[in-house]
């Protein structure tokens, strides 16, 4: 079986295993002790927020470990915006994960803020132009992620930054897919905030953290014992944020090293020549063809379902996935594909193919066969 969802999860890597499984087995001890474990524990979540910080650029004081990106962009969101006594308005992208609309929307029901929403391109790409229009003096924040979870383009985010700086706002990103092929450090230089989750990047799933600058205020989600400099209470998952940590700091490695960054590439022609022949148009990429990462590849075709392609594909010994595992079992369209353009036939036969960088070539090659086969199986080709 070859396994293309890694944009849902990842698989645990060998050396993050190494560093947990003592603070599983041994050094089990509540960081907040005073006793010897205690203080064991205490130095291994000393280390993580080091790692962490040196990784992304940032101070250790920046680092807030959290439960993965989902809460820690609630925690960015809501905490920044109650937290910060400056209008009430908020400025997001149309194709922001859940976690980060539900956020905003809830800030507007219950506490009248502000939502305005900056349309993307057919490539998936935020409108710049109507992105700064919709600022105002009192944007209190915006958010906009470094790569789209499903269709993989990369956003301008130097540049959303930028323009919402000139009018005093602060800048959120969920930076959760982007950490296993962008610079992190590059695009934290940029924002006042960056969420990360450790699963995507071969930490542990339930474990992640928030990046955000230490003097902003920021309201916390958790009350109770004061953890993570009271922004974050509740006794830490230790091994949880030394293997985000060690996940985080093995990715960037594994970035300045260009492994696989072709691949994508590959699978992309593969099943675009091997399915739009003699005139037929049975495949279409989603997303900018030059501005993404490489470790997402999405398709519509138009002529299935994608379920159907999903079940055919797994059957050929090829897993991935429909869109963003967020909304499994859900019957409604990509809000993200809609977003761009699609119709709502046409976003229901996507697919979703992601991979990490150990990813092996020969298994990019046979992925991208099965893809052109099954497809041409259920179109009866």
């Amino acid at each position: 079986m070859i396994y293309l969802d890694a944009a849902a999860t990842t698989p645990v890597r060998q050396n993050v295993l190494d560093v947990i499984i003592p603070l599983l087995t041994h050094d089990y001890g509540n960081p907040s002790s005073t006793h010897q474990m205690g203080g064991s524990a205490k130095r291994a979540l000393d280390y993580a927020r080091e790692t962490a910080a040196k990784t992304l650029g940032v101070r250790t004081g920046d680092i807030v470990f959290t439960s993965g990106g989902t809460e820690s962009n609630n925690l960015a969101i809501k905490g920044l915006a109650l937290g910060t006594p400056r209008g009430k308005h908020l400025l997001i992208s149309a194709i922001e994960h859940p976690s980060v609309t539900e956020a905003c929307h809830y800030l507007a029901k219950h506490h009248g803020f502000d939502l305005d929403i900056a349309p993307v391109d057919a490539q998936g790409i935020l409108d710049l132009e109507a992105f700064t229009a919709l600022l105002r003096p009192d944007t209190t924040l915006v958010s906009v992620m470094a790569v789209n979870n499903e269709v993989g383009t990369i956003q301008p985010i130097a540049e959303v930054a930028a323009a919402a700086r000139a009018f005093g706002a602060l800048v959120h990103c969920d930076g959760v897919q982007g950490a296993g092929w962008l610079e992190m450090a590059g695009i934290a230089a940029h924002v006042d905030a960056l969420s990360l989750s450790g699963h995507k990047i071969g930490g542990l799933k339930g474990a992640g953290l928030l990046m955000v600058r230490g003097k902003l205020p920021l309201e916390p989600l958790v009350h109770g014992g004061g953890q993570e400099r009271e922004r974050r209470s509740g006794t830490e998952n230790v091994a949880g944020a030394v293997a985000t940590a060690t996940a985080l700091s093995l990715a960037a490695e594994a970035n300045a090293t260009g492994t696989a960054e072709g691949y994508g590439e590959h699978f992309i022609s593969t099943v675009l020549d091997g399915l739009n022949t003699e005139g037929r148009i049975r495949a279409r990429l989603t997303g900018d063809a030059g501005r993404r990462i490489p470790g997402i590849v999405s398709f519509v075709f138009p002529e299935t379902g994608g379920e159907t392609v999903l079940l055919e594909l797994e059957r050929r010994g090829v897993v991935c996935s429909s869109g963003s595992a967020c909304a499994a079992g859900s019957t409604d369209p990509s809000h993200v594909l809609l977003a761009m353009g699609y119709d709502e036939d046409t976003a229901h036969t996507a697919v979703r193919l992601s991979f990490t960088r150990t990813v092996k070539e020969a298994e990019i090659a046979t992925s991208a066969r099965a893809v052109v086969a099954a497809v041409q199986a259920i179109a009866g080709v």
